[in-house]
């Protein structure tokens, strides 16, 4: 008889749905399988899901995934590479290791079989999920960086515009080709900011004071409303 495979796809962006990451790894799965003599009988995706801040509990297609070894419903686990089942170094590891001790053979397509023969197996098993975490740490200190860098730049990266500024489209346009929106000096409410600098700075009011102040002078933010003090230095 052949052997039952499950597989698991996973990508944890948008952008990523978006470029059919899911289709690369699901056809590189499917041709190894054969190559193997293997049969998939059950195919799993995950879109969006990120393996290192999604813990595995929090994952519902790893855990339909748990549940059918448990049941004994497939002889091998099959991604495109290991980091698929997630990027954890507090918990990947240890989930790869509780596959196979269910019977389940833990393969990728680009890493070939995880064993655990020796204690050299299991370490390097760690080491691998070690070097992923890092990974995204990494990513997202970068991400954070450059969208920093952006702002900074009069780039609008998203979320709520600053008090101050504008969006406005000036042109500019993403890989896509789409047109994106940039930061601008809304004029008449940096006047606002500039009279509660000039106030706090020179005059030492504080946020209450501020607040009515700005109440007593008709002095009114973007929804027509009083200006709060949580929202003068938040």
């Amino acid at each position: 008889m052949k052997k039952r495979v499950y597989t698991l796809y996973r990508v944890s962006t948008k952008g990523q749905v978006e470029k059919d990451d899911i289709p690369m790894q699901k056809e590189a799965c499917r041709n190894f399988a054969e190559s193997q003599g293997w049969e998939i009988v059950k195919e799993f995706s995950e879109k969006g899901v990120s393996g290192f801040k999604k813990s595995a509990k929090e994952r519902d297609e790893l855990q339909k995934i748990q549940q059918a070894a448990m049941e004994g419903k497939f002889d091998i686990l099959l991604v495109f590479m290991f980091d698929r089942l997630g990027r954890r170094d507090d918990e990947t590891p240890f989930i790869v290791e509780w596959f196979t001790k269910q019977g389940i053979e833990v393969w990728s397509v680009n890493e070939g079989q995880q064993r655990f023969d020796t204690h050299v197996d299991k370490l390097m098993n760690y080491i691998r999920y070690w070097q992923a975490s890092g990974e995204s740490l990494k990513t997202s200190v970068r991400t954070r960086t450059r969208l920093e860098q952006l702002t900074g730049e009069g780039h609008y990266t998203g979320g709520t515009v600053a008090f101050g500024y504008k969006r406005v489209r000036l042109g500019r346009v993403n890989k896509k080709n789409q047109e994106v929106c940039d930061l601008v000096v809304d004029e008449a409410e940096a006047e606002i900011v500039r009279l509660i600098f000039h106030k706090y700075v020179y005059e030492g009011y504080g946020a209450q004071k501020l607040s009515h102040y700005l109440y007593e002078q008709g002095v009114v933010g973007r929804n027509n409303k009083n200006i709060p003090n949580t929202s003068i230095f938040g």
